[in-house]
């Protein structure tokens, strides 16, 4: 199984629009490091027989699956309804025509009526044979369920997230735990084993109402004893040279394209 990491920032970018003449604000990154420049936060997992899930929609979609070589897609995932995750919609449409057919998206009934609300036009019935706009049809799902989709077994578990929850993933021996500040007890079961997890991670020390610092996902990290643990949706507070050398054995880094190889 094959992990690509679409994006690794946070709902604004890494840098983000502004900077003192307008070539954007890089907070505590270092601008000449190419691994700082972050994009939204999203997946795409792959199977051996090159069947592929993706996870969310982020507005950086299209540059994204350019830029890391991504062909098409089988099914999306949506791990909640905000606007980082899911106003990369329009870009389903190609996919579509790839694919010859409209895809299934999957989120739980509350992140598929936020959806439906702001693109509706997406989730209206295929009228044959072109693909004019994106296509999906909504599949309803809740943690606890586990998918068959995409050749992948997908387990699904509750992350809270402030306000709302999002949805966390767990296939094989893989965890994806984006855009989440807290988790309870049935997440660190769903968890229990991973060899590689990919776990939002937005700002250094300072604490954040809805994502996890890093001494939060260090104390996840000697809890779970992953073999490997993945930092995403990360911020200007989040310098590559520094979390090189600073972060323990272990725990590493996300950037865009980077690639992660499972059994």
């Amino acid at each position: 199984m094959k992990v690509t990491l679409l994006g690794t920032g946070g709902s604004a970018g890494v840098p983000m629009i502004g900077g003192a003449d307008g070539s954007g604000d890089w907070g505590h990154c270092d601008p000449t490091e190419p691994r700082n420049r972050r994009t939204r936060s999203s997946i795409v997992v792959e199977t051996p027989q090159h069947q592929r899930l993706l996870v969310d929609t982020s507005p950086d979609l299209r540059t994204q699956l350019l830029d890391c070589r991504i062909p098409g897609v089988d099914a999306v995932l949506f791990t909640h309804a905000h606007a980082d995750h899911i106003t990369g919609i329009d870009d389903i449409r190609i996919l579509n025509r790839i694919a010859d057919r409209p895809l299934t998206a999957y989120a739980t009934a509350r992140t598929l009526d936020e959806i439906t609300k702001r693109f509706g036009y997406a989730f209206r019935p295929w009228d044959p044979p072109h693909f004019y706009r994106p296509v999906l049809e909504a599949k309803p799902i809740e943690p606890g369920d586990v998918l068959d989709v995409a050749g992948l077994s997908v387990r699904l578990f509750n992350q809270n997230h402030g306000r709302v929850d999002t949805l966390g993933l767990r296939i094989g021996k893989f965890g994806y735990s984006t855009d989440v500040v807290a988790l309870d007890e049935a997440a660190f079961a769903a968890l229990d084993g991973v060899d590689t997890w990919v776990v939002d991670c937005f700002l250094r020390t300072d604490k954040h109402w809805t994502h996890a610092n890093l001494p939060t996902v260090l104390g996840w990290v000697d809890r779970l004893r992953p073999r490997r643990t993945v930092l995403t949706h990360m911020g200007t507070d989040m310098d590559w040279a520094w979390m090189k050398a600073n972060l323990p054995v272990g725990v590493e880094a996300g950037y865009d394209g980077m690639v992660l190889t499972l059994d």
